[in-house]
């Protein structure tokens, strides 16, 4: 149970030495171990002002990793939302990424689709529908299934 200052502090500490997590995360995941906000705000306020606790390095870690792991603005930009994250914050740090999705979604479709172009309407459905669900942006989607995007 984390009933006094200390130990939610520990709890914070603890979760963030694992991954970087966003304030709203972390609120939730303190609640769930019993902490109560009158606990929980103090806390993670100090924890913002030593430079432990950081939206921004947050959102570039997890923009990084889902990038990484082959998903696209659209969909990165949806989950950041549902964390509870700012549009503002989300948007730039997005612009800041540094990532060309245009390579990102050329290499996703490639080891998704060897690097072949539909053949008929069906196929490229298909291939529209995984780039749109992996969350590419449409006009890229149909660039590059219109073969107007090579690496």
């Amino acid at each position: 149970m984390l009933d006094n200052p200390t130990a939610v502090r520990r709890a914070a500490m603890d979760l963030l030495a694992r991954r970087e997590h966003g304030r709203v995360e972390l609120v939730r995941k303190l609640r769930q171990r019993g902490a109560t906000d009158d606990l929980i705000d103090p806390a993670l306020d100090r924890l913002a002002q030593e430079g432990l606790l950081s939206e921004a390095r947050y959102l570039e870690s997890f923009i990084r990793y889902r990038a990484r792991s082959g998903y696209g603005p659209v969909r990165i930009r949806e989950e950041l939302s549902q964390r509870g994250l700012l549009r503002a914050d989300v948007e730039q740090a997005l612009a800041e990424s540094g990532i060309d999705w245009a390579e990102q979604l050329l290499d996703v479709w490639q080891r998704k689709y060897a690097g072949k172009l539909p053949q008929d309407m069906r196929e490229r459905a298909k291939q529209h529908r995984f780039l749109s669900y992996r969350g590419y942006p449409m006009e890229l989607i149909s660039e590059l299934l219109r073969g107007k995007l090579s690496g």
